[in-house]
């Protein structure tokens, strides 16, 4: 009798219902970034202090007896320096913003995301943090051990202290960019007495605790997971882009070998393979991998490398800023710089040269004095004794300038045409004052309905400095 056949084995359910979902997701693996010397770190050091010491200063910078720079929000003014910006002056703004974003697409096209790996504020605070960390928890050896070690009175006070100090840095920066936007002596007169607004609190907090986190718990996964920029480069580079390489024909095959033997003699490359290139990379990834979007161009690897290729007493330059073309052709660094300037470099220069003349420009020639005009439009064109008919108006007289002005006021464009009431208003520093007053004209001078005119607005210690503001004037029909 012949055995019927078993019957074919169902696939074995996974016990936790949720752990089929467990493979969509990495795994984070704790990076213990290894600390590196050398050129490029020396770079990035030098960015890490002029940033911070604009950021952290700035707000304690007095300028005619102001807050040199103070974007008050209360007062809806910024003040820059010796300038000051109105709400009227936001297409400064934009076009501050598209110069950003210009100069980001030009240097991106030149050598790749020099912005994420020197100047980025992440950057910049994560190498903050992990300098602290490196000080009170040890080098990444020790680091590793503590996190593998067991609980202790020595271990906890470590964290402790790591975790102060972190958040000491996070609180302080919270408050400096609080400062920026509410004035540092109300802020500091607050802080005496821990009596912050509500405003002020949530902001200190929230800017104080993204900082923390980004920071010191997140680090690369902002980078590798939050960044857009990290998504979006690969259309800004092309093969003449300068980006951080690994020479595999000059590498490979890796592996070890004794100190001054030449890798030829042994059928290997002039990698060693001792990993240190990983070690230091502040995203754990492997440059001899290829270019990788999480690079973000920081060249501690590169750091890295020559130290050990001038142990092994090997020619630096295994890893280097290089490009496309120059591995593909063996171009040296002359033929690599005669192709920086290229159409698309060339395109995004002239741009970013020409939106820039035009902001400078546009500062140069912006006028200390602003008049806007509001005709009252509940009392329109009225008849009046003595056969006038009178409109109202009212002008904002805004101060451009930090020294109190005085402005005579008058108006044209009608024969006859004449101001009654104030002809003179004197306007604070970097101030705006209204001003109510009465045009009279003759019945027979206008023609029924709107008739132009002009207010004639000018300095009284400064002749030339006039403005003549157009409205119009409603004759009843």
């Amino acid at each position: 009798m012949k055995s019927a056949s078993p019957e074919p084995q169902k696939a074995a359910r996974p016990s936790n219902p949720e752990s089929s979902q467990d493979t969509l997701y990495a795994a984070r693996k704790k990076l213990y970034v290894r600390s590196v010397t050398g050129l490029f770190a020396n770079w990035r050091w030098a960015l890490v202090w002029i940033t911070q010491i604009l950021f952290y200063g700035l707000p304690w910078l007095s300028w005619n007896d102001r807050q040199a720079v103070l974007f008050h929000l209360t007062e809806r003014k910024f003040y820059i320096f010796g300038w000051v910006f109105w709400p009227q002056d936001v297409f400064f703004l934009a076009i501050l913003l598209i110069i950003s974003a210009y100069a980001l697409f030009f240097f991106t096209a030149i050598a790749g995301r020099l912005w994420c790996g020197y100047a980025c504020p992440q950057t910049v605070y994560t190498e903050i943090f992990m300098w602290i960390e490196e000080k009170i928890e040890g080098d990444h050896t020790r680091r590793q051990k503590l996190d593998r070690a067991p609980m202790s009175s020595g271990k906890a006070l470590r964290r402790a202290v790591k975790f102060l100090v972190w958040g000491i840095v996070a609180l302080w920066t919270g408050f400096t960019f609080v400062a920026y936007f509410s004035p540092l002596d109300e802020l500091l007169a607050s802080f005496n007495g821990l009596t912050f607004g509500p405003w002020e609190t949530f902001w200190i907090l929230f800017y104080a605790g993204f900082t923390y986190l980004f920071a010191g718990v997140l680090r690369e996964q902002v980078c590798k997971y939050m960044c857009p920029y990290a998504r979006f480069q690969a259309v800004m580079f092309d093969p003449d882009t300068l980006v951080i390489t690994y020479d595999e024909a000059r590498g490979e095959p890796r592996g070890t070998r004794k100190k001054g033997i030449d890798p030829r003699s042994v059928s290997k490359g002039d990698c060693i393979d001792c990993g240190i290139c990983v070690q230091v990379c502040p995203t754990g990834i492997d440059i001899r991998d290829g270019l990788q979007y999480e690079c973000i161009g920081c060249a501690a690897c590169i750091d890295a490398c020559d130290q050990v290729m001038d142990k092994m007493n090997y020619p630096r330059g295994l890893i280097r800023y290089s490009t496309e073309n120059a591995m593909k052709r063996n171009w040296g660094s002359k033929e690599i710089l005669a192709h920086v300037f290229r159409p698309r470099t060339l395109i995004y220069g002239t741009i970013l040269a020409a939106i820039c003349a035009a902001f400078v420009w546009g500062l140069a020639a912006r006028e200390p004095l602003r008049v806007d005009v509001l005709r009252d439009r509940s009392s329109l064109g009225q008849e009046i004794e003595g056969g006038l008919i009178e409109n109202v108006y009212q002008l904002q007289v805004m101060n451009m300038t930090e020294s109190p002005r005085a402005f005579s006021i008058g108006v044209s464009g009608l024969n006859g045409i004449r101001i009654k009431g104030p002809q003179r208003v004197e306007v604070a520093p970097a101030g705006v004052q209204s001003v109510t007053v009465q045009v009279h004209v003759p019945y027979d001078e206008g023609k029924p309905g709107a008739n132009t005119i002009f207010f004639d607005v000018a300095a009284e210690d400064d002749p030339a400095l006039t403005l003549k503001e157009e409205s119009t004037f409603l004759v009843p029909r």
